[in-house]
């Protein structure tokens, strides 16, 4: 009589491991998210993507997979890859951590003679292979050498390395490496969250990828086709009647998440925890950088004319460029042989409020209805007098002829605390701004209409400067520019487009001042004129060009 097969249910179901794991490591029960994770990681197609929120836990979740796939064949091959080494080498510790901690995974501990360190590990019953039962490399590293039935590609790309198109065009050619390391009918799976709106993990599905989106929140109907029909099941499911409400209530309530929200600002959050990329809609987004004028500037003469163009000839190449996919910067195509000096140069500043604010500090000047921007960037704190310093030094650089500063913070302190340095170093006029309208509508009209008329001019050495200065990419001005929206928080920081918006403010009022005196000039030219006609013709008398009849 043949003996019934035994039938591990440990084995057969994902979820069940995941439990006994969640057990040990005394953490509450799998979310029903989590086991929603779980069960798409076990039954997903071999080239898959999970996107979820920030504090799902889906690296570890995917860490207890990497042990069950050991427990269900010791002899599996598993590569982790991240952004870094230091990443990789995380994950890989918390795998080997959890073999080692549970008592059902003791005959997977490694044994004397085999590989044992943090980069690679091999499970006990693993036979010798040229190959590690689980290796980790940072997605710069050497990716070849070995190969893998499995490969984790776990937020392989952050900040550091997507911010600009091409650091993702690198980023999206070495993870082509993969098919080489690959073996026939392996598996690969990405874990991430996007960190631009130009996600590589968007082009992953033109490459037979399969996308699976895990929110915070239920999308809404208005806002579900955003996801292409890449929601989870299980979210889409109870989206109908849960819209707008938290995905996992138990642990994010619908208060943490609308902090969350204010604290990411609008086009953060919905990156990061909405995961929804769909943000660069023109129509959101009116602030173009292929609208600004890029050229080498004179610090001390302007063009007394010049005229922007948008042809392959003028697009300005060696920039680094943190604007959507497909933004460029353009030169003029042609100026004027005529330069002259600015008609002035003011400095715009607007102190630093709370959190990691910076003090951001914009140079602007003006000739003939161009406006020029020399200088801009931004210092941690504000009132230090270090700080202090380096504006009135720039304002001595730029050779300013005001400086407006936004005192809607410290009650107008700022201002009298620069003033001392301004007047040792360099003296010249401190006017302070206040505003009291919504912010981003401000900025928006403040910028767009200059720069719509291809009027604002930048130097192409701020450009850079501005990228290197950034402590991350959204402290960058030109970052902030091409993300913000009228929604109230669009951004979470603005400090650097705020400046350059007060500058530009600054003499766009002195141009509409300067209007109306012409305005008001000629009116009163026509006047003299038609009184000088009736005159003539009353009395006869031709008065002579000049006169003046009151």
């Amino acid at each position: 009589m043949t003996k019934p097969v035994m039938h591990d249910p440990i084995k057969q179901d994902f979820r069940k491991f995941l439990w006994i794991v969640w057990t040990t490591l005394t953490l509450p029960n799998p979310t029903p998210i989590q086991y929603d994770m779980a069960s798409y990681l076990q039954l997903g197609p071999r080239r898959c993507v999970i996107e979820a929120f920030r504090g799902i836990g889906k690296s570890w979740i995917t860490s207890a997979y990497v042990v069950w796939l050991l427990y269900c064949d010791p002899q599996h091959k598993i590569l982790v890859v991240s952004a870094s080494k230091e990443r990789a080498d995380a994950f890989s510790t918390f795998t080997k951590r959890l073999i080692n901690e549970i008592d059902l995974l003791q005959h997977l501990r490694t044994k004397n003679g085999q590989r044992d360190s943090v980069i690679a590990f091999d499970v006990g019953p693993a036979l010798p292979d040229h190959s590690p039962s689980v290796k980790s490399v940072g997605i710069s590293g050497q990716l070849t050498g070995s190969r893998a039935n499995t490969i984790i590609a776990d937020d392989v790309e952050v900040t550091n390395n997507s911010a600009t198109q091409t650091m993702r065009d690198k980023l999206s050619e070495a993870i082509k490496e993969f098919d080489a390391v690959l073996k026939p009918n392996g598996r690969v799976i990405y874990l991430g969250t996007p960190q631009t709106e130009m996600s590589i993990y968007n082009l992953l599905p033109e490459r037979g990828y399969e996308i699976r989106i895990w929110p915070a929140r239920y999308p809404t109907d208005k806002q579900a086709s955003m996801y292409q029909g890449r929601l989870a099941p299980f979210i889409e499911d109870n989206r109908p009647e849960q819209g707008g409400l938290p995905t996992e209530p138990d642990r994010f309530t619908r208060e943490d998440l609308m902090e969350r929200e204010a604290s990411y600002g609008k086009a953060g959050f919905a990156l990061q925890f909405m995961l929804d990329t769909t943000l660069s809609d023109a129509d959101k987004y009116p602030l173009k950088l292929a609208d600004l004028c890029i050229t080498a500037l004179n610090p001390q003469k302007g063009w007394a004319d010049l005229a922007w163009a948008s042809g392959p000839a003028q697009i300005v190449q060696d920039v680094p460029v943190v604007g959507f996919t497909g933004d460029k910067f353009y030169r003029p195509m042609w100026f004027s042989d005529e330069m002259y000096e600015f008609t002035g140069a003011v400095l715009a500043i607007d102190p630093s409020g709370r959190g990691k604010d910076e003090t951001a500090y914009s140079v602007v000047k003006m000739l003939n209805g161009f406006l020029y921007n020399t200088q801009g960037g931004g210092f941690k704190g504000g009132y230090e007098d270090q700080t202090l310093q380096k504006l009135a030094n720039i304002a001595k650089t730029e050779k300013v002829t005001m400086i407006v500063v936004e005192s809607n913070f410290g009650d107008g302190m700022f201002s009298k605390l620069l003033a001392p340095f301004v007047n040792k170093t360099y003296p010249v006029a401190i006017e302070e701004v206040r505003h009291n309208t919504q912010k981003e509508v401000r900025i928006i009209d403040t910028l767009e209409p200059v720069m719509m008329q291809h009027r604002l001019i930048i130097d192409e050495k701020l450009i850079k400067e501005d990228y290197e200065s950034a402590p991350e990419p959204s402290y960058s001005l030109f970052y902030q520019m091409t993300r913000l929206t009228r929604a109230r928080g669009a951004i979470i920081h603005d400090d650097r487009l705020e400046a350059l918006a007060m500058a530009v403010n600054y003499w766009t009022e002195q141009m509409d001042a300067d209007s109306e005196l012409i305005a008001a000039q000629q009116k009163l030219d026509a006047f003299n004129g038609e009184i000088q006609k009736f005159l003539s013709q009353a009395t006869g008398e031709k008065r002579s060009d000049g006169d003046v009849w009151f």
